[in-house]
This record gives structure tokens, C-alpha cells and sequence, in this order.
């Protein structure tokens, strides 16, 4: 719209906005997810409608805001305005960027408190393993639909074979501060080693290989299209639709409560169990290495530490030594800044969601699969500021750490 005033043109621009919103009955979950299903709406829902205690988190476009929150107003459905203006933060986030890697060209030092392109993380891989080549190497396990190397990390003190932890990041392309955590411990993990007593028993016994960017097509379109984009990049056969959720498109449960068969989605499965490259190209790893003791997964929002199941909600057969041990991981979260993690089965904590990753890899066999959900809980979201990059960092390698020893400790 534009309105003219004293000859001065003044444009009033509507942007995105993101809701949260609290349903206080079944009834008003059944009408938002109604509302998830229309298409014409074009919304993103940050945090799905499946629980009357779970908030739900919307990305509402611009030419959609004034009809759902008429609706929300019209069947007594509460709601928040939790960010105003979305164009507004992603334009001030690519600016940091801008700066920071200005910063970086002149000065020589990598940031790790900054979100980097693709490129600039793999640049910092080399440097990693050119600086500690005594103990990482590595790796291309795979390469992405559109061409692009599936870069793992390994720590090794040498032997073969041996007994190995898996943690992988950015499998939901827009959770920029998982790729970010990981990059972070990777090199927190060659440094501690041979200062901090646990890091140095642990890799002197087992190896670690760490994913960085699982995703790295979508995480490459996050930076030069949409930063909201969360799936592969993938062609879809017969939809003029692109991608499907790697975190769908595992074998567990594939197709099932939690999924779409619509490719236009966010929630699309894929066309079939491991059809997404970057998915089999993980699940591959896994089974010829044949001896991963753990296996775990980095996302973003919500701040939970989650454990199978999701795509049924039966507990496991380990669920006593899984729920204690993500307990106590937590509780070594909380102990650096307060910040609390929820701790439960997938199915109990968030909603069922089959064809996950963690899921998999405990029907699989490793049973010890885990996925951490960093920082926040809905204050900033997919967006988390810069400032809060190292801090997540640092207190999920408190809860890693946990993990770790109890999984040296505890041999299967």
C-alpha cells in the first residue's frame, strides 16, 4: 500500500511475521492443522500443531498475515507476535555475516562466532586437518545431489576398526547454529586432546567421525535463496516441487505418522526409504563400518535431548539407561549458563515423526542414538543471534562430554 502525504510518497510495507501460538483444546489443534494443510496460505510451520501443551510457531508471508490472524481471533485462538518483521533480522543477520567475513580476510583468524557459507566451513576443514594431522583426517563419504562432497571428520590415534561415536549437524539446512556447534567442537575436540584427561582417554580407545553439513545443497540455498529452506535439493519426478526432508527419509518407520506425501511440503518423505543421496550416503557409512557405538544428531529449536522412538511411541528396550544418561547430559547443560533441556522419548516430547535418523540407528542396533535440539525455545528460533553461537557451543559440549564417557565406559 501507499499513501501520499505533502507530496512525499510513503510506503507502508507489510513483512513476514512469525506467530506463536498457544491451542488451549483439541479442537483447536484439529483447526491448525487445518491450517498447516492449506496451501494457498503458503505457511511454515517452525513448530507443528500436535499438542494442546506444545506452543506452535508459524512463518505467516506478508499477503497471509491478516486472514490467519483473523482466524485465530475468530475461533478464540491465542497467539503472540514472536518476531514482527522476519526480513528485518535475516537482512541484519547477512550483514553481520558481511562483516565478520570482511573481518576474517583481513586479520587471517577464523571466527567461530559467526555463521559462514559452505564454502568457508569446508576451508576451515582443511585448515583443521592440515593443523592437527596427527590426529584428523578427511573424509568423502558421499557426495550431495547437486554435486557437492559430504566432508566427515575423523579422530583417530591409530588402529583399525575400532569402536566409534558418530554426530553428525545441518540436516535441516536452515539450523544454522548446528552447523555451527559442530564446526566449534570439532576443533574443541582436536585441542582437548592430550589436555582434558576424558577427550584424551576417549580418543586414545575409540574414534570420532563428525558431519558438519549433512544437507549441504539446502545449506548452500539457505545462504544464496531462502534462508528458511529446510529439505534437500533434490528433483521430484512429476511435481514442480524440489527436495524432500532427509530427516524423513530414513528406514524407520519410512512413510508413516509425522511425514507428508506431498512433495510440496516440508514434511515430503522422498519417494522411498534412503532415496535422498545424503541420507544413504550416511546410512552406507554406518553399515560398513560396523562397529559405531553411538550415534548423534544436532538440530535446532526447542532445547530438548531426545531418544528413540518417534515414528511409534513405544519406549525402547533401553529406555532406563537412555533416559538417565540424556538426564545427565542435561543436567551438564543446565550447569554452565541454566539453560534446560527436556528429556524424553521423540514421540513423548515432541510429536510422532517417522523415517528419523535416531531411529534407524537404533533399530539398527546402536543404542546409543540421541538428537540434541539446541538453543532457543522461541524467542529468536531458526535465527538464533550470533552472540548466542559460542554459548550453545560450549554447553552442548558439556552434555556431548556426558555422552561420551558413558559410552566408553559402557562397551556393547
Amino acid at each position: 500500500m501507499a499513501y501520499v502525504i505533502s507530496n512525499a510518497l510513503i510506503l507502508c510495507v507489510i513483512r513476514d511475521q512469525v506467530l506463536r501460538i498457544r491451542a488451549s483444546n483439541e479442537e483447536q489443534i484439529q483447526l491448525l492443522q487445518s491450517l498447516e494443510s492449506l496451501e494457498t496460505l503458503q505457511l511454515d510451520f517452525w513448530k507443528a500443531p500436535t499438542k494442546v501443551d506444545s506452543p506452535v510457531d508459524v512463518r505467516v508471508p506478508f499477503s497471509s498475515v491478516q486472514s490467519v490472524k483473523a482466524f485465530l481471533e475468530h475461533n478464540g485462538i491465542q497467539y503472540n507476535i514472536m518476531i514482527d518483521d522476519l526480513q528485518t533480522v535475516l537482512d541484519e543477520e547477512k550483514e553481520e555475516m558481511r562483516v565478520n567475513q570482511r573481518l576474517e580476510r583481513n586479520t587471517g583468524t577464523f571466527n567461530f562466532a559467526t555463521y559462514h557459507t559452505l564454502d568457508n566451513i569446508y576451508k576451515a576443514i582443511e585448515g583443521l586437518t592440515a593443523a592437527y594431522s596427527g590426529l584428523i583426517t578427511r573424509q568423502q563419504i558421499g557426495t550431495s545431489y547437486e554435486g557437492r562432497p559430504l566432508y566427515v571428520i575423523k579422530f583417530s590415534t591409530g588402529g583399525t576398526n575400532r569402536p566409534a561415536i558418530w554426530l553428525d549437524a545441518g540436516i535441516h539446512s536452515r539450523e544454522w547454529v548446528t552447523q555451527a556447534t559442530a564446526l566449534w567442537t570439532v576443533n574443541q575436540l582436536a585441542s582437548q586432546y592430550r589436555r582434558d584427561a576424558s577427550i584424551t582417554a576417549l580418543l586414545d580407545e575409540m574414534d570420532v567421525y563428525v558431519l558438519i553439513v549433512t544437507n549441504p545443497d539446502g545449506y548452500v540455498f539457505t545462504h544464496s535463496s531462502n534462508r528458511m529452506w529446510r529439505k534437500t535439493r533434490s528433483k521430484q519426478s512429476g511435481s514442480r516441487c524440489v527436495g524432500a526432508d532427509p530427516n524423513r527419509n530414513w528406514d524407520a518407520g519410512f512413510g508413516g505418522p509425522g511425514t507428508s506425501k506431498d512433495p510440496c511440503s516440508d514434511l515430503y518423505h522422498g519417494q522411498r526409504a534412503e532415496s535422498e543421496v545424503e541420507v544413504k550416503s550416511v546410512a552406507n557409512f554406518i553399515r560398513q563400518h560396523g562397529n559405531i557405538k553411538a550415534f548423534l544428531t544436532i538440530h535446532s529449536y526447542s532445547q530438548y535431548l531426545m531418544y528413540p522412538f518417534g515414528y511409534k511411541c513405544t519406549n525402547p528396550a533401553d529406555k532406563t539407561e537412555l533416559d538417565a544418561l540424556g538426564r545427565s547430559a542435561a543436567s551438564a547443560i543446565a550447569s554452565l549458563y541454566g539453560t534446560k533441556y527436556t528429556v524424553g522419548t521423540i514421540c513423548s516430547t515432541i510429536y510422532q515423526a517417522s523415517g528419523g535418523s535416531i531411529d534407524w540407528s537404533y533399530d539398527y542396533g546402536i543404542k546409543y542414538s540421541f538428537a540434541f535440539e539446541l538453543r532457543d525455545t522461541g524467542r529468536y528460533g531458526f535465527l538464533l543471534p550470533t552472540s548466542q553461537i559460542i554459548p550453545t557451543a560450549e554447553e552442548t559440549w558439556l552434555g556431548l562430554k556426558k555422552i561420551f564417557e558413558h559410552v566408553q565406559n559402557n562397551p556393547y
